[in-house]
């Protein structure tokens, strides 16, 4: 799946004759739609019956550690971006936890990001892969629908398609909050169950969607991408919440990086956690901004461009 000889390529889209990211409509997708409605429901329904310290704690804790541990540095980069390398074992762990946050299964995850990044490279792709309508439109369009595209582009996921513990995440990603919800419940009831599973999975679909979609429309700018109709922006106060991930502009610049966060000031958890693993040799092959050649396809926004990212070397200084 991943490109060796390009860090930066859009991993599993396969480009086939005529495909094209503008022409499609967006249509409803019950599955997601019920699901992530329900959710934030059971939620806003009866959180507020069942809040309790502990139970705010139990939030806290599930959802940091399934947006750091499965949605950063196991989705995004170790699996879309295969920005480091690690033990199987290891993967297959992060990947269930990055399931376990609640958005989707891993195929799901993977097709809906190199769709979008592929598109948002394009000279023009259709609003709902830019986040271009109104915000209210664009949350009902990302959280309750789908894109079907005229002339979709084909997806070939290769060893990770072929896995069959991704294929049963694939099939079970719903299920795999009973399990979670059963221990929850064991240990401190209803409430633990409402704010550990139902709460967690509405605010970090949520806060997925409103963070992606400020990305592409507002912020600061280090880098513009030449030849992309979709530039990104950094949405610094989101920074710690998503665990590195609201460096947008900097994820543009450098997409196969394992390294978000680049400039003093910019906190990056899921870069730290990986520098943690490799210094239990549990990570490889760490890829950061140093080595990558991108100043072909890179062009400065700033009058004095930060042109050296601090501590490119994946190891802490």
């Amino acid at each position: 799946m991943h490109d060796v000889d390009d860090p930066c390529a859009v991993n599993s889209l396969v480009e086939t004759p005529g495909c094209s990211p503008v022409e499609g409509r967006v249509v409803w997708d019950p599955a997601h739609s019920l699901w992530n409605g329900g959710m934030l429901a059971a939620a806003l329904v009866f959180g507020p019956l069942t809040v309790s310290p502990g139970a705010l704690a139990v939030f806290a804790v599930t959802t940091g550690g399934a947006l750091l541990l499965g949605h950063s540095v196991g989705f995004h980069r170790r699996l879309i971006h295969g920005s480091f390398q690690c033990p199987l074992w290891l993967e297959h762990f992060l990947v269930w936890i990055g399931t376990a946050v609640g958005m989707s299964g891993p195929f799901w995850m993977i097709r809906t990001h190199d769709l979008r990044d592929w598109a948002q490279r394009q000279a023009e792709c259709h609003d709902y892969l830019a986040h271009r309508r109104p915000m209210l439109i664009d949350a009902w369009w990302q959280i309750h629908c789908r894109l079907e595209l005229a002339r979709p582009p084909a997806f070939d996921l290769g060893r990770i398609g072929r896995d069959r513990f991704y294929r049963f995440l694939e099939r079970t990603w719903m299920l795999q909050q009973l399990p979670i919800a059963v221990g929850l419940y064991l240990i401190g009831g209803w409430g633990f169950v409402i704010w550990g599973v139902c709460a967690r999975v509405a605010v970090s679909v949520t806060g997925h969607w409103f963070v992606g979609h400020l990305a592409h429309r507002r912020g600061p700018q280090t880098w513009r991408v030449r030849g992309a109709g979709v530039q990104a922006h950094d949405v610094p106060w989101a920074a710690i919440p998503t665990m590195g991930e609201a460096w947008h502009n900097n994820h543009h610049a450098y997409p196969g990086s394992a390294r978000i966060g680049l400039y003093p000031g910019q906190s990056d958890w899921g870069f730290r956690f990986i520098q943690l693993l490799e210094q239990v040799g549990l990570a490889w092959e760490v890829r950061t901004p140093e080595g990558m050649d991108r100043q072909d396809a890179l062009e400065a926004v700033e009058a004095e461009p930060r042109t050296e990212p601090q501590m490119l070397s994946s190891r802490p200084v």
